[in-house]
């Protein structure tokens, strides 16, 4: 999976963007992980745990994307934005059922922010209510374009999966995400951070570019840690010294 699936037109700031986190999507792109996921040989329980953890993001990113539709600089690009928050609501209630019907193992607790998703919507949070609106905007692209990118390196595999097993539980996964309506919804995106870009200073730009790497290395984090997971220090005697 090396072959960029979106074209780089150098002219656009984000396309600046996506070519500053070329490594970053490399190792995405190698992860066991979303191999796994595609070609539909992933664990039933390994898939929960990313679901669980998703949903939990899908509120966070959800909060964040409403802080930052309040910071628009006008009323279409706000409604861009709350919408987008509205879909990450339904798109955690579709978690939900999926968790709650009989394609995956039940669940065996409570289930809690791993580290990697709380840091994660800990910073969207906080870049979209603290920093400049164009950099909290950069921050909040690449769940939308990497995602995105991601689902269509994942489509031919899974499509062989599917053919043999029309309802895996990874389909619901794939098809959402590799979709002509979800692309047109990161080309929108894209297009609000570009007019973000645009009408920034210099330094909000490198800022800019900072946050969409920040928010890419979460990507790869998040991703990573539904097959690795790093668990929490549960008392005293497990804190490094």
């Amino acid at each position: 999976m090396t072959t960029p699936v979106y074209s780089v037109d150098p002219v656009r700031y984000t396309d600046r963007f996506w070519e500053s986190t070329q490594s970053l999507r490399a190792a995405i792109d190698r992860l066991e992980f979303l191999t796994m996921l595609g070609d539909g040989t992933l664990p039933l329980e390994v898939f929960r745990t990313y679901i669980e953890q998703d949903k939990l993001y899908l509120a966070g990113y959800a909060k964040a994307l409403s802080i930052l539709a309040s910071r628009a600089p006008d009323a279409t690009t706000a409604a861009f934005w709350a919408t987008s928050a509205a879909s990450a609501v339904e798109e955690a209630s579709l978690h939900e059922s999926l968790l709650s019907g009989d394609a995956l193992p039940a669940a065996d607790g409570h289930s809690y922010h791993s580290p990697a998703c709380l840091g994660y919507v800990s910073y969207l949070i906080a870049a979209a209510a603290t920093e400049p609106y164009p950099v909290a905007a950069a921050a909040i692209l690449p769940c939308f374009w990497v995602y995105a990118d991601v689902a269509a390196r994942l489509a031919p595999a899974a499509e062989d999966v599917l053919r043999n097993d029309p309802e895996h539980p990874y389909a619901r996964w794939v098809t959402t995400y590799d979709s002509d309506e979800f692309r047109t919804i990161v080309d929108g995106a894209r297009i609000l951070v570009d007019d973000a870009a645009a009408s920034a200073t210099e330094a909000q730009r490198e800022a800019m570019v900072d946050a969409f790497s920040v928010a890419t290395r979460y990507e790869l984090m998040f991703w990573d840690s539904a097959l690795h997971p790093t668990p929490w220090l549960r008392d005293e005697s497990e804190v490094l010294l």
